[in-house]
């Protein structure tokens, strides 16, 4: 079986999988550029637009909420509509809406645009499932898996991409550079994917009321959207806080420091294609205890580099540690990605727009719970917290087997 069941793929297009993988690999990681580096930006574009606090602080949260709006009311219809126009319709609206970002003369202009991006870049998690779709059951793992290295790479490289770009042009050059990039690889998927007809009858409507039904009857969804949600809330905590540390002493990194510090996450992304396929060979189960162990001491690493009073010691098991953070955090990812990809095969796109949804509602936990840490105890206490999901995720995996065969 190469596609889901019920699904039809158009005979006039050839399907040449691993292509598509790469493609959608290079497309996902681009856009998903777009969510985050606006939190590098806001500074430089606050002040070009002469925007007050309240307005600069929506730069980023609209970007995400429009995103999760996206997720929830934009990645269902691959359950309805045909998936190719889908796909390239949606990043079509991201191209006119990052190139209405670069030209906002307003602010409420870019806000507007910058929330449009944001749905927008749904399309991510509908080129992630349709890639899945195209590959039998036991190698989907693998798939996915390279599919999401590039997304990985992606979140990881957003914010020094952005600052570079920034640096060179200006922040309105970011946004030309993502419109124009997207371009290109949207001309690339007109050519590289098939036509992906879903069968389901039903309405939109009643799509969207499925929802509820969908994590009630899914036991494996709500494991490891929950297990997918604590590795995301440990990301964003250890990310949002890392920057306030490395600053000070023993580190002294300035902001192009910082900046090639978060290059070093990268690292983390080549854990994606190996646990897809150790996924695949039945080792999923001890593959996410020891992903959420990884948070755990890494975290660990963390405080005690910060203890050092060499810069250079200091660094290297700073590094350490977030790379051991990356890698147990993406393993986790693309194992969930692979169960759930597993279920319901006519409710892939409402699946995987669920699934997507509920980490990013553990990532601003995360976010929040780093400053409320970062306040009460510094470094350390956002440590803590870091490691405190990973324990959350070692002791759901020991009280449940479900999601991980």
């Amino acid at each position: 079986m190469t596609i889901s069941d019920v699904t039809k793929l158009s005979p006039a297009q050839p399907l040449s999988v691993r292509p598509l993988i790469w493609i959608g690999a290079i497309t996902t990681g681009t856009v998903v550029t777009n969510l985050f580096a606006p939190q590098i930006l806001v500074g430089l574009i606050s002040r070009s637009l002469d925007m007050t606090a309240v307005q600069a602080g929506l730069i980023s949260t609209l970007t995400l909420l429009g995103y999760a709006l996206g997720l929830l009311l934009l990645v269902p219809l691959v359950d309805l509509v045909e998936n190719k126009r889908l796909i390239l319709r949606t990043l079509a609206c991201a191209i006119v809406s990052a190139l209405g970002t670069a030209l906002a003369p307003t602010p409420n202009v870019l806000l507007a645009a910058t929330f449009i991006l944001g749905a927008s870049c749904a399309a991510i998690q509908m080129v992630v499932p349709l890639v899945a779709s195209m590959v039998a059951p036991e190698r989907r793992g693998q798939a996915i898996g390279d599919v999401m290295s590039g997304l990985m790479i992606g979140i990881l490289l957003s914010r020094p991409a952005a600052s570079l770009i920034a640096d060179q042009w200006n922040w309105r050059g970011y946004y030309v550079t993502s419109a124009v990039l997207m371009i290109v690889l949207t001309a690339a998927l007109a050519r590289a994917l098939p036509s992906l007809n879903p069968t389901a009858a039903t309405s939109y409507g009643a799509l969207l009321r499925s929802f509820p039904r969908l994590l009630r009857e899914e036991p494996v969804l709500r494991v490891r959207a929950w297990t997918s949600a604590l590795v995301m809330a440990s990301f964003t905590s250890f990310w949002a806080a890392v920057a306030l540390r490395l600053p000070e002493a023993p580190f002294h990194l300035d902001a192009g420091g910082i900046a090639l510090f978060a290059l070093i996450g990268v690292a983390g992304a080549a854990a994606t294609s190996v646990a897809g396929r150790w996924g695949d060979r039945g080792f999923a189960r001890p593959l996410l205890i020891g992903a959420h162990l990884l948070i755990v001491i890494a975290a660990a690493l963390c405080v005690w580099a910060a203890m050092l009073e060499s810069r250079i010691a200091a660094l290297l098991l700073m590094s350490a540690g977030a790379i051991l953070l990356d890698l147990g955090i993406t393993t986790d990812q693309t194992l969930g990605r692979r169960a759930v990809n597993l279920l319901q095969p006519e409710a892939r796109g409402r699946i995987n727009g669920l699934f997507v949804a509920l980490f990013f509602i553990g990532g601003a936990a995360g976010a929040a719970a780093a400053s409320i840490a970062w306040s009460i105890g510094g470094w350390t206490m956002v440590c803590v917290v870091t490691a405190a999901f990973g324990v959350l995720g070692v002791i759901t995996d020991l009280a449940t087997k479900t999601g991980s065969q």
